[in-house]
């Protein structure tokens, strides 16, 4: 009973498939398994939609016009001569993104497109005229749709504007890179069309550029020339009025300079260099006097002449002596520790090192008076020059006035003579520049035909093609896959009903059965009709799949320690028509066929398909039996060879309380009389969902078969069928995946379809003929 309860626990966890030792090579694995069984399950869908795409792919390359790129180069930049550089009037622009982008902009202008299509005379090229294949395409279409045909006659030829559109949507231009490099492509129907026309662009707006510069240092040159003019007559006035003041006054100029200046300047600098030594020098009395009165007069430390900045330790005496008092002070520390404070060797060093304060002292005093010294005289010589700059000051103001006007009659003269000189210097290069112009931009690599097409690409089209019906194969691949909700390997039953798969039972296909012989006259035997070949196959083929397969079933039962010694097994399904009557006959047939005791009892009161195919011909059965109109011996049926017995329905209408019946204290009794009289007792129930008849015989069965068609059952009705009908999924033992194709089950399943087809099953020779 414990063994029981434990089955029954581990069989209510969560199955999550196969495991693998190594977690992450495991899960790679799964992955690499759902792909090949993908790959087998869909690859009719995947190879049907990569060869659409990739004959949709082939129909555009044959009917697509082609089209050629004819490619050209520019350079952008400032190729002139330093001297025409320097002589131009007009302002150098710096190439940058700003400036490429603008010339990008020119190159698909208007003026040019228009310049090239006048030049080339374009409005007569096929490509800007209506395809004939389009028009002839829209002539049958009108054809076939009754609709009036347009007068061609009155088609007019595009205009200037639809032209140069058509244009501008065949060129491209753009910058290569960071350089200064314009990389220019024109696509055409014909390689060397393409050529033609982009050399053409380039040569375009090239000459567009030398016209517009030509125009701009022309009306340059004119304005210049009329300036010289004017600033020549004012250069020249202004230059005479300065030398007329200079004789009026009197004034006399040394070096672009008046004596009167020059001397106060220097008396100036002077001036400034006596201020910053006195300066300095009072900042040395200064300091000299702080450090002294840091220094405290019983206190032996030497704070004020360590401190930062301080000069003191600039002086020779006093570093030395510095150095001194701190030898004696290390010495004091250590003979203090070792000797104590108060011994004589440490008393003597103290003194000695009051000594040395005092010396450092008087030495201070020293230098501080000196440096008062020097100050005193540093401010009596920056007083005698403020005396003497005074003077020069009060001097020089009586001319002030005089030199004032002057100054501004020289700048006057001085600035027309450098506008003068300038606008001369322009206008000779203006001159030049009309001689010689320079273009800003180069053609660098000319446009030759191309050796193939751009457009469309051959591989790239095709290799679209192939990737598109790939992946639109895979996808609807992964959308069936994941439509697909029915049952087709036993991991998924283990997995969606937490319940172990018994076996997988392939499909048999039942022959046309031979016509029922009429009961003899007085012949009350009761035999086991064996006209349905599929109901017998186990027995007839003992060494198929199929019978290796009822095996299994078997074998969970026998190995299941919670059932009695006399077994009540009850067979069922979620839906009708899945089979669970031949699996419930085969299994009977296998264990009579093995010398056991066994029973088959036909339970689905309202379709019983068991009975109608065993026992035709029969009259009485279950019903009467629990009824009490007939005894056991005289409602059951037999088959002589392998020992099994039948309990059929004989239907004679239309039962409205099957699961009453079922639960009724006669039909319990039956079944206690039926385990002690057979060993095994296989009963055919009702299907769980469309009624509740299987609710009602839980009393009554041991444990319970659940019969899944393969590829036909939904998952989610076998899981409310088990939801709403918990006594049965308790009592469960397994389920039983039935019908199975076996040709089919290695796309979904590599286990078992490899195991099923591998070549060491068929030594055994476990073939459906029973060879």
């Amino acid at each position: 009973m414990l063994q029981s309860n434990v089955l029954q626990s581990e069989r209510m966890l969560p199955f999550d498939g196969p495991q693998n030792d190594d977690g992450a090579g495991g899960g790679v694995g799964q992955i690499i398994e759902f792909v090949i069984g993908l790959l087998k399950r869909q690859y009719t869908v995947i190879i049907f939609c990569t060869v659409l795409t990739t004959a949709i792919a082939v129909i555009y390359l044959k009917t697509a016009t082609p089209t050629y790129t004819g490619q050209v180069k520019i350079l952008l930049s400032n190729q002139k001569s330093a001297f025409v550089r320097q002589q131009s009037p007009l302002a150098e622009t710096a190439i940058d993104s700003i400036q490429i982008d603008t010339q990008l902009q020119i190159l698909k202008s208007k003026a040019v497109a228009t310049s090239v299509i006048e030049k080339l005379k374009l409005y007569e090229d096929s490509d800007f005229k209506p395809s004939e294949r389009l028009h002839s395409f829209f002539r049958k279409l009108r054809s076939w749709l009754s609709m009036p045909q347009p007068d061609e006659s009155a088609n007019h030829p595009p205009s200037a504007d639809d032209l140069a559109l058509a244009f501008g949507e065949r060129l491209t231009a753009y910058r290569v890179g960071i350089s200064n490099v314009i990389e220019l492509n024109y696509n055409a129907s014909t390689a060397e069309r393409a050529a033609e026309i982009a050399n053409a662009v380039a040569n375009s707006y090239i000459l567009d550029e030398l016209n517009a510069k030509f125009e701009a240092n022309k009306n340059a040159t004119a304005w210049l020339q009329d300036r010289l003019r004017e600033l020549g007559q004012k250069a020249l006035t202004a230059e005479r009025a300065v030398n007329a003041f200079r004789s009026e006054h009197n004034i006399v100029i040394n070096d672009g300079k008046l004596i009167d200046d020059q001397q106060i300047a220097d008396l100036n600098s002077r001036l400034v260099a006596a201020r910053a030594l006195s300066s300095d020098l009072l900042a040395r009395v200064n300091k000299f006097d702080e450090v002294i009165r840091s220094i405290a007069p019983d206190n032996l430390s030497l704070d004020g002449i360590d401190a930062p900045g301080s000069e003191v330790l600039s002086n020779p005496i006093l570093n030395a002596l510095r150095q001194q008092y701190l030898d004696y002070s290390r010495r004091e520390a250590d003979w203090s520790t070792r000797f104590g404070k108060n011994h004589l060797a440490v008393i003597n060093l103290r003194n000695r090192m009051r000594d040395i304060r005092t010396s450092i002292v008087e030495e201070l005093r020293h230098l501080a008076e000196a440096s008062r010294n020097e100050y005193e005289v540093a401010k009596q010589k920056q007083k005698q020059i403020e005396d003497e700059l005074a003077s020069a000051v009060s001097r020089s103001r009586t001319s002030n006035s005089a030199e004032v006007t002057m100054r501004e009659l020289e700048t006057s003269a001085k600035s027309y003579r450098n506008l003068y000189e300038s606008f001369l210097q322009r206008y000779m290069g203006a001159v030049q520049q009309e001689t010689f112009p320079i273009a800003d931009a180069r053609i660098i690599v000319p446009a030759s035909p191309p050796p193939g097409k751009s457009k469309p690409k051959s591989a790239l089209i095709l290799g679209l093609g192939l990737m598109a019906g790939l992946g639109l194969g895979v996808g609807l691949g992964l959308l069936r896959d994941m439509m697909d909700r029915v049952f087709r390997t036993s991991a998924q039953i283990e997995s969606a009903l937490r319940l172990p798969c018994l076996s997988l039972v392939p499909l048999l296909k039942d022959t046309t059965p031979p016509a029922a012989r009429p009961p003899l006259p007085g012949n009350e035997i009761r035999t086991i009709s064996r006209r349905s070949t599929t109901y017998w196959a186990a027995t007839t083929m003992p060494l198929s799949r199929f019978a290796e397969s009822i095996r299994a079933i078997k074998l969970a039962i026998d190995l299941n320690q919670s059932l009695a010694a006399n077994k009540v097994i009850g067979i069922t399904s979620a839906l009708p028509n899945e089979g669970k009557s031949t699996i419930a006959a085969s299994l009977a047939q296998l264990i009579a066929h093995a010398g056991k005791r066994v029973i088959v009892v036909d339970c689905d009161l309202r379709n019983p398909s068991l009975s109608m195919n065993l026992a035709p011909s029969a009259t009485s059965g279950l019903i009467e039996t629990i009824s009490g109109t007939k005894q056991l011996n005289e409602a059951t049926w037999h088959d002589t060879s392998t020992g099994l017995a039948l309990l059929p329905i004989a239907k004679k209408g239309p039962l409205f309380h099957t699961s009453e019946l079922l639960s009724a204290e006669p039909t319990r009794a039956l079944f206690d009389k039926l385990r002690a009289s057979y060993d095994y007792v296989i009963v055919d129930l009702p299907p769980l969902a469309p009624i509740v008849d299987v609710r009602a015989t839980t009393p009554l069965v041991d444990c319970f078969v659940l019969v899944v068609e393969w590829g036909r059952t939904q998952i989610n009705v076998v899981q409310h069928a088990l939801h709403t009908a918990p006594n049965v999924s308790e009592a469960t033992l397994g389920a039983v995946l039935n019908k199975t194709d076996m040709s089919a089950l290695n796309r979904y399943d590599n286990y078992h379809g490899d195991y099923y087809n591998a070549e060491h099953y068929n030594r055994y020779v476990y073939t459906d003929q029973g060879k």
